[in-house]
C-alpha cells in the first residue's frame, strides 16, 4: 500500500505543476511583464534618440549652411553684411534686411543659392529707396 500512495502523491504532485505550469503562461507573473514593459520602454527610447539625432543633424546642417553664406557675404564688398540676416530651415535659405540697390540683392541670393546643401533661397531682401 505504501508503493500506491506514493504513486498517488507523485501523481497530484504532477497535476498540480502541471497546472502551475499552464497557469503562469496564460497570466505572465509581474517579473514578465515588468521585462516584457522595459524592452518597450527601451525600444521606444531608442527610436527617440534616433529622431533626435536626426533632428539635430538637420540642425547643425542649417547652422553650417547659414555660416557659409555668411562667409561668403563678408568676402564680398560690394555687400554690407551687417544689413543682411539669414536664416536656414532643413536647407532652405531666408534672406531678410535691406540692400541699397536691386543688383545687390540679386547677387546676395545668387550667393546664397550656391552654398551647398541649399534648397532653395527665399529673398526677401529690401531696397533702400534712394531720396
Amino acid at each position: 500500500m505504501k508503493i500506491s500512495e506514493n504513486f498517488k502523491i507523485i501523481g497530484v504532485s504532477m497535476l498540480l505543476v502541471a497546472g502551475l505550469a499552464a497557469c503562469e503562461k496564460q497570466n505572465p507573473g509581474p517579473a514578465e511583464s515588468a521585462g516584457k514593459n522595459i524592452d518597450r520602454t527601451m525600444n521606444q527610447a531608442g527610436q527617440k534618440i534616433g529622431d533626435a539625432a536626426d533632428k539635430a543633424g538637420v540642425a547643425i546642417e542649417d547652422t553650417e549652411i547659414t555660416a557659409k553664406i555668411k562667409a561668403a557675404f563678408m568676402a564680398e564688398s560690394g555687400l554690407k553684411t551687417l544689413q543682411i540676416s539669414v536664416d536656414t530651415v532643413k536647407g532652405v535659405v531666408t534672406l531678410s534686411g535691406s540692400v541699397d540697390k536691386q543688383s545687390q540683392s540679386d547677387m546676395a541670393k545668387t550667393m546664397a543659392g550656391a552654398v551647398s546643401g541649399v534648397s532653395e533661397v527665399k529673398n526677401q531682401l529690401v531696397v533702400k529707396s534712394r531720396k
